[in-house]
């Protein structure tokens, strides 16, 4: 078999089964079900068929690669019109080293360049992404593709992952709630008014795509009680402002996925993060979690540290990758 036996052509309705199938045989440690696949990507509100390659050899759909850019902005009015995303690509592993994978990659990149984008980033999408970036350690011959076709590191984010199993709130952050509670802070589920309050401080504050989580989340039928916030001193819990807040269950419905969290800057250094986090530990075993995971945090972040010193262990580290998309005929 050439190159030239392979068709490269863009997604169809139909082929969604067949790339899930062929997803799962290329990246047998990732897998992908049809259904999450259809509803990452196939529904996802920025999906276009055209940016989605696929490989097809005598009617088999033996690889892919996602482009996608911003129909619907994150924030505001922003469709950050110079980027574009390849969220995903694989080859089957019967068919690799044939340069189906670089034929794909060249395609989606080609489809993003047609659209006046100026540079691609793999694979830090929101809001559907599969994985925040390439896990090297797992896919070496990836790395290398991707570095061949001028991706080049940007930063990197690390999955962490605890077990649940036998947890309980220790004795020192216990004292701190009493402490912060006798200061007459509280915490606890936030009202459905307070959601109003929570999703402006998320999008403002921290992330707009938090903001969307929560949102989404809530309206899908996530239960309030999966979301710990902190309030600020006062007289009565009614009108105090939300300093922070912890959850899980946000993403997908999974209940073991821990986040969005975030507690504002000038609040921070009074223990008020490493109290929701506990708190949020506490209601997750109490909802049936053997364990808490997250994808995406910085190591050496704030956030990073308090996950290690609570008892969190890096799983994975991914990386955020970016390349120039210049013009053909430049």
């Amino acid at each position: 078999m050439t190159i030239s036996d392979v068709t490269i052509r863009s997604f169809q309705v139909g082929d969604g089964p067949a790339l899930a199938s062929a997803w799962t045989t290329a990246a047998p440690s990732d897998p992908i079900s049809y259904q999450r696949f259809r509803d990452l990507f196939l529904l996802d509100r920025n999906f276009d068929a055209a940016g989605l390659q696929v490989a097809v050899i005598d009617d088999q759909l033996v690889g892919a690669a996602y482009a996608v850019r911003r129909l619907i902005a994150v924030d505001a009015d922003d469709l950050e019109p110079a980027a574009g995303w390849i969220p995903f690509f694989f080859v089957h592993p019967e068919y690799r080293r044939r340069g189906i994978g670089r034929s794909l990659l060249s395609a989606a990149m080609d489809w993003l360049r047609s659209h006046g984008r100026t540079e691609v980033f793999f694979s830090s999408y929101t809001p559907n992404y599969f994985l925040p970036g390439l896990d090297g350690a797992r896919y070496p011959d990836a790395a290398r593709l991707l570095a061949n076709l001028s991706f080049e590191r940007q930063y990197d984010a690390v999955a962490m992952d605890r077990g649940l199993v036998g947890y309980a709130i220790p004795g020192e952050v216990r004292k701190r709630i009493d402490a912060l509670t006798g200061e007459g802070y509280s915490f606890g589920t936030p009202t459905d008014d307070e959601l109003t309050a929570l999703i402006t401080i998320a999008g403002a504050e921290f992330n707009p795509d938090w903001a969307r989580a929560i949102r989404e989340g809530v309206v899908s039928g996530l239960p309030l009680e999966r979301i710990v916030v902190a309030r600020q001193p006062g007289p009565t819990p009614s009108g105090r402002a939300i300093l922070g807040w912890a959850m899980h269950g946000t993403y997908e419905g999974v209940i073991d996925r821990f986040g969005p969290f975030g507690v504002l800057p000038a609040s921070r250094g009074t223990g008020l993060g490493k109290v929701l986090l506990h708190l949020t530990l506490e209601r997750m075993v109490a909802t049936g979690a053997h364990s808490a995971w997250f994808l995406w945090t910085g190591e050496k972040s704030a956030a990073g540290q308090l996950y290690l010193k609570t008892g969190f262990e890096i799983t994975r580290t991914f990386t955020i990758l970016r390349a120039p998309l210049a013009r053909s005929d430049a």
